[in-house]
């Protein structure tokens, strides 16, 4: 955050101080919606969530160090006092990028986006100062957040901008102009509040480069004709990556490296270098493919890239997490989310890292799939019995009952079992799981497997 007043940040934001006794003291550090993440010298925005009101940790925040309240109400402490805290976060991020000025990234897709963006980051980090996306605050609110945490020294600026609707990529980038545009891909997370299908879906992940100027840079998955649709919707220059022979960053030779981690090698317009992937699941050559694309056109050399990509570790937790017990017993959490897209590459990686150890599945809805959801995770339970899992857990009614049928009709190989809730999918798991196994956890994120798996990696 760019040192400012309290009087300057109420000016930019059209804000009315409350209880400020000093309008010239300054803000020096960023902005939180978490009073328990609020850093001495910071801002603490006062958002109203379904069951939390930030008013009332006010004081909590200015405890902890804040220098101020962005509030919709007086609340009794140092206040700058809007009709919308969101609203204000979005002025406040736009100003403060208009005086620092860094080269500004934006990615979407359906799939893929945290982890894209944990390695890019990590290879821009090693060539300039860079400020990244943290976890996958991605929305209204986790955007301007993001951009308060740059400074003057920032030079790359990496944003992960969500689409549960069309229109919020267009909120987004108004807030954030992007230079550069990558999206990944078009699939069917969200597909209940976006439209009936996947044009519908493509149409507003399409946000994003449209918003692009002539002298920046739309990259654009060569593998997903959806996404290739989006080159007639921008004016920026057009780059493609992918596996595809026409794509200009690409990966070749891809083959297993063991433990279900994946080795290639990256090709891009200045050469030619090995990458050796410390994730699991060859689905994620995608993701270094695309950080691959932006590095590139950001001027990086191959070698520079291919670097990058080797030393780069996983950061966001519930992606694929691996976690290994004194027993022996493996447990891959990836229950931050699920998708049908990721729920298969998740199952195909952690059966390929179990090899010939017993594999365990602890599955729980995938959300948002709207009148095809039933069919999706009747596909989901055959893909269970397809790959040879030994063990399935079931979380849920409804379409998690769905799921375990056809993986029972399936194979009969595959023990398949059904609970009604997190709580009795940990203690079914924990009474089934064998030293040496695999336990794989994925659902969408209100279903609160992450608990399970927790659970699952301290027993």
């Amino acid at each position: 955050m760019i040192p400012m007043t309290l009087e300057e940040i109420a000016q930019v934001v059209g804000a009315t101080p409350y209880d400020v006794g000093d309008p010239g003291a300054l803000v020096t550090a960023p902005a939180a919606v978490d009073s328990r993440e609020v850093v001495p010298g910071g801002l603490f925005a006062a958002t109203v969530g379904a069951r939390v009101d930030g008013h009332d940790y006010a004081g909590v925040a200015m405890a902890a160090g804040a220098v101020a309240v962005l509030a919709s109400r007086p609340v009794g402490v140092p206040a700058l006092v809007v009709e919308d805290v969101q609203v204000a976060l979005g002025l406040l991020a736009r100003h403060v990028l208009g005086r620092i000025g860094p080269v500004v990234i934006g990615l979407t897709g359906s799939v893929g986006k945290t982890t894209t963006k944990d390695l890019l980051a990590q290879v821009l980090e090693r060539h300039a100062a860079t400020v990244a996306t943290d976890r996958s605050f991605n929305n209204e609110l986790g955007l301007p957040l993001t951009v308060l945490r740059a400074d003057a020294g920032t030079r790359y600026l990496v944003l992960e901008m969500g689409a549960g609707r069309k229109g919020d990529l267009t909120y987004l980038t108004g807030i954030a102009p992007p230079q550069v545009g990558l999206v990944l891909n078009v699939g069917s997370a969200h597909v209940e509040r976006m439209g009936a299908g996947p044009a519908d879906i493509a149409e507003a992940k399409g946000e994003l480069v449209a918003a692009l100027p002539a002298d920046g840079f739309a990259l654009l998955n060569a593998d997903d004709p959806y996404v290739m649709g989006m080159a007639g919707r921008t004016k920026a220059q057009i780059v493609r990556f992918g596996r595809s022979p026409q794509a200009a960053v690409r990966a070749g030779d891809v083959r297993p490296a063991g433990r279900g981690r994946t080795a290639f090698e990256l090709v891009t317009p200045s050469g030619r270098a090995p990458v050796e992937l410390d994730l699991i699941g060859e689905h994620q050559v995608a993701a270094d493919e695309a950080a691959a694309a932006v590095a590139t056109v950001l001027g990086l050399d191959t070698r520079e890239i291919a670097a990058g990509l080797n030393a780069a570790r996983r950061r966001s937790s519930g992606r694929l997490e691996i976690v290994e017990r004194a027993d022996g017993v493996t447990v891959v959490d990836d229950a931050y989310n699920a998708s049908p897209e990721s729920m298969r590459a998740g199952l195909r990686a952690a059966r390929a890292l179990a090899g010939n150890r017993r594999s365990v599945a602890v599955l729980g809805a995938m959300g948002q799939q709207a009148d095809v959801s039933r069919a999706r995770h009747t596909e989901i339970g055959r893909l269970v019995a397809e790959l040879g899992y030994d063990l399935l857990i079931a979380v849920g009614s409804g379409d998690p009952v769905a799921l375990a049928g056809e993986a029972a009709a399936a194979s009969r190989n595959v023990s398949v079992h059904a609970v009604e809730d997190v709580a009795g999918a940990i203690t079914l798991a924990t009474a089934l799981i064998q030293p040496g196994d695999v336990v794989f956890v994925k659902a969408s994120s209100e279903v609160g497997l992450g608990a399970c798996a927790r659970a699952l990696a301290g027993a």
